[in-house]
């Protein structure tokens, strides 16, 4: 992601997971406290007595390092799944950026990373490759579940074939993220539905596919702000999804006109669909 002042929000509904197997600083997180959870996630505000959904089994514990470029998304997860005592999450480290992730992963050894795709400094992809001596581990491998604003079928492909168990969106509901955080620990492959797809078709093709070259023209945030244009979002509808203002959308839209050489935003959705961006 860019932007790394703006936190990220959701691009499209998506909930579930499905399976197949057997984030300032960097800092220690000790609790929950903050707000701005994922969007759709649940919330522990169940009454007395009731039974919670994201509660762990007895006794099952898993640490967790946070790795996100946006420090309200990172203490609304931390508030969400991070309550030991409920969840069985202990979150043991935070980070914004690679070079940091990289620090805090090799430092706390954690079970499970969340690890957003886009990131300063090379991007989620760039902290898999660093840290590719850490999952081979065959005594305490590190595990990596993607979770990302991203549901962009590059961005999947791109971390599954860096190493990652898994990849959700954000999206995906506080309940969720805990089963997911728990089967990947367990060595399960995690994808939320529709992306699942994207990895099959990848891995069954022998080609790789074509480079875009129009396309990586583009920044990671003015791609997502060419795929909601192109779903029909309107500024102000797009501005709440990724939480910037309606004038810095509109500067991203100025800017992707410009690079990709079009004039509005008509023969900008017909270039995103003959790519099947949308």
């Amino acid at each position: 992601m860019s932007d790394a002042n703006e936190p990220t929000g959701a691009v499209e509904p998506d909930t579930g997971t499905t399976g197949a197997g057997t984030a300032g600083g960097p800092a220690a997180a000790t609790g929950s406290a903050g707000a701005g959870a994922p969007s759709g996630a649940t919330t522990a505000n169940d009454p007395a007595g009731a039974t919670d959904p994201a509660a762990a089994a007895p006794g099952r514990r898993v640490r967790v390092v946070l790795v996100d470029d946006h420090r309200m998304f990172r203490t609304g997860v931390q508030a969400e799944i991070g309550q030991t005592e409920r969840t069985g999450v202990e979150v043991v480290g935070e980070a914004a950026d690679v070079d940091q992730a990289v620090t805090v992963i090799t430092a706390a050894r954690p079970e499970v990373v969340l690890l957003d795709v886009h990131l300063p400094g090379g991007g989620g992809v760039e902290v898999l490759r660093r840290c590719s001596p850490l999952m081979a581990d065959a005594e305490q491998p590190v595990r990596f579940l993607a979770l990302s604003v991203s549901d962009a079928a590059e961005d999947v492909i791109g971390v599954i074939r860096g190493g990652a168990r898994g990849y959700v969106t954000k999206t995906i509901t506080g309940t969720d993220l805990v089963d997911s955080i728990f089967r990947v620990q367990d060595g399960d492959a995690v994808f939320s539905p529709r992306l699942a797809g994207f990895v099959l078709d990848a891995f069954a093709s022998t080609d790789a596919p074509p480079v875009d070259e129009d396309l990586d023209r583009l920044t990671q945030r003015e791609r997502e702000v060419l795929r909601l244009i192109a779903r029909g979002y309107a500024y102000k509808e797009i501005a709440k999804q990724l939480f910037i203002s309606v004038k810095t959308v509109e500067s991203h839209v100025s800017a992707v006109l410009r690079k990709l050489q079009l004039s509005n935003r008509h023969e900008l959705t017909r270039w995103a669909t003959a790519r099947r961006l949308v």
